[in-house]
């Protein structure tokens, strides 16, 4: 008995001493590469750290020159406004850069030029390094501006799409098409976009009352055609 605890001490020693010495044999071969790749963990972890703090960075001054250029143009300083949002158009950070460029649009409608700022947002609708969301907005906004200067065919051309069912924008966009085609004369059409909104229970609760007022005013022309 005392033979066979011995043998199992002597046994365990020699494969501890085994084991021992694979493993040291095992970092000499392949010590190069765990410590490269050990290096590399630490660059990439470090490295992903300095993007992540100038991200943060280059994000919040862009931010802050964004909101200055916003004052400027609260406080009628229009030119001063514009020629902030332009630099910021071209060197922004993130999204800032489109948000500026309509915010240039929407510069130009509120001086009258409604042709410039049709075109500057149409521009950024179809600009496929545009973010969609911003896309739809932008279109939107084109839409509105044409509803006064463009025909109900031209209005539908940019945003029909945009009125489907599954739309998120379907409510302004229907809204929207609706007004054209008031505007236009074509009263069916308008009051079929009109009682679409008033339809689908999510739209919100003002567009359902404007759509209603329509809806209304088409009642009492006694035109549907």
């Amino acid at each position: 008995m005392v033979m066979n605890n011995n043998d199992d001490t002597f046994i365990r020693e020699v494969n501890e001493e085994l084991r021992s010495e694979q493993l040291q044999s095992a970092w000499r071969r392949f010590r190069p590469v765990i410590i490269g790749v050990a290096v590399l963990i630490v660059v990439g972890v470090a490295g992903a750290g300095v993007f992540e703090w100038w991200q943060a960075r280059e994000s919040s001054a862009s931010g802050d020159r964004f909101l200055t250029a916003i004052k400027a143009a609260n406080d009628k300083q229009t030119d001063e406004a514009a020629k902030q949002f332009e630099q910021l158009a071209k060197d922004g950070f993130g999204s800032y850069p489109v948000l500026a460029r309509m915010r240039l649009a929407t510069l130009k409608a509120e001086k009258g030029d409604a042709k410039a700022a049709i075109a500057d947002f149409l521009a950024i609708g179809q600009d496929g390094g545009v973010p969609k969301a911003l896309r739809n907005v932008a279109k939107l906004r084109a839409a509105w501006l044409m509803v006064d200067a463009s025909s109900y065919d031209d209005v539908s051309a940019q945003i029909a799409e945009l009125a489907t069912a599954s739309s998120p924008v379907r409510h302004s966009a229907r809204e929207t098409l609706g007004l054209s085609a008031y505007k236009a004369g074509n009263f069916a059409k308008a009051r079929e976009w009109m009682q679409m909104i008033i339809d689908d229970n999510d739209a919100p609760a003002g567009a359902r009352t404007r759509a209603q007022m329509v809806l209304a005013l088409i009642t009492a022309s006694g035109k549907l055609t």
